[in-house]
């Protein structure tokens, strides 16, 4: 049984972003300014990247009470800043699909804004018009929590209490699954969307037998897998320890996966969990301040030990102190 879990249970969310200046208005009533806030936003105003304009990673955390800070390790802004959700858009290319993103307001000590930036959830190409046919200020958090929810895909076996296999969309709440370190634990909610397999939503392949799997594993990027001594040569961090999946990502035999769209699946116990999904041991959802907007409110009432104030834990893990 592990004794320390050299990651932080509740970690901060990696995102790139780009800060308003470098996506600018090339046709339209903002003709020359950079990305603004909602009611300063022009719909048919026409968006282009700066050239060569690179994405800064921003660190995300949410407090206890769901407020959102710049984590300490974000590359841009000022760590424990307040962080906004200001709106979503939606981004009509000159060619290609629509891409959605989120315009995240920076808040200084005194409330004002400190910096506005874009967190796009596919790719942005530079030189390439983005037309602004959408925003709205609805379900901002909902797409944030859909992004730091950890997923399976469709078709991934999950491992019952009696050893048997289900394919995870067969799964049922009330369904018994088979846990590292509590046994058989009781499915008590099962979360499901659709997204564009790419940018922050494009999977990790895990081909079978990179991590003794007999099949091929399709996670979301941040998913924490349980990796062993036997990888240590291979990959980066401490032998036995939970690792996110994009850092397993070696262009061989674990890689990363666009393209299409790709049904994500979230299993949540009344405690958090490590269960077994093509064999390999691997995470259930995280309740956190940042997650549990991916829940209905109804959820968070009824289902025990998914009280706000009652964060839940992995049975047999502990935290690295911070």
């Amino acid at each position: 049984m592990l004794t320390q879990l050299h990651q932080s249970p509740v970690a901060a969310q990696i995102l790139a972003v780009f800060p308003a200046a470098d996506f600018c208005v090339e046709m339209g009533a903002n003709m020359g300014d950079g990305l603004g806030v909602y009611d300063d936003l022009h719909l048919d105003d026409v968006y282009q990247l700066v050239r060569d304009a690179p994405p800064r990673q921003l660190s995300l955390t949410a407090r206890a009470d769901g407020q959102l800070v710049l984590g300490q390790d974000s590359a841009t802004g000022a760590p424990g800043a307040r962080l906004h959700l200001d709106c979503l858009l939606t981004l009509m290319p000159d060619i290609g699909a629509n891409v959605e993103a989120l315009v995240v307001v920076e808040v200084d000590d005194d409330g004002l804004i400190a910096a506005i930036y874009l967190l796009p959830l596919a790719p942005l190409l530079p030189q390439t018009g983005y037309t602004l046919v959408r925003k709205t200020r609805e379900g901002t958090r909902q797409r944030l929590a859909q992004l730091a929810c950890v997923s399976f895909t469709r078709g991934t076996h999950i491992t019952l209490d009696t050893g048997a296999q289900r394919p995870i969309e067969d799964l049922q709440v009330g369904d018994r699954v088979l846990t590292r370190d509590a046994g058989a634990q009781v499915v008590r909610w099962i979360g499901q969307c659709t997204s564009r397999a790419v940018g922050e939503m494009a999977p990790i392949l895990i081909r079978a037998g990179a991590l003794n799997n007999a099949n091929d594993l399709l996670v979301s990027p941040d998913h924490r897998l349980l990796v062993h001594r036997c990888r240590e040569g291979r990959r980066r961090g401490r032998p036995d320890q939970l690792v996110r999946a994009r850092e397993l990502v070696n262009g061989i035999d674990i890689v990363k996966r666009t393209g299409g769209f790709i049904d994500y699946f979230q299993l949540l116990f009344d405690r958090h969990q490590i269960i077994f999904a093509e064999g390999i041991a691997a995470e259930s959802l995280l309740l956190d301040p940042l997650t549990r907007a991916a829940l209905p409110q109804e959820k968070l009432i009824r289902t025990p030990g998914l009280i706000p104030g009652q964060p839940p834990r992995i049975s047999g893990l502990e935290p690295r102190p911070m």
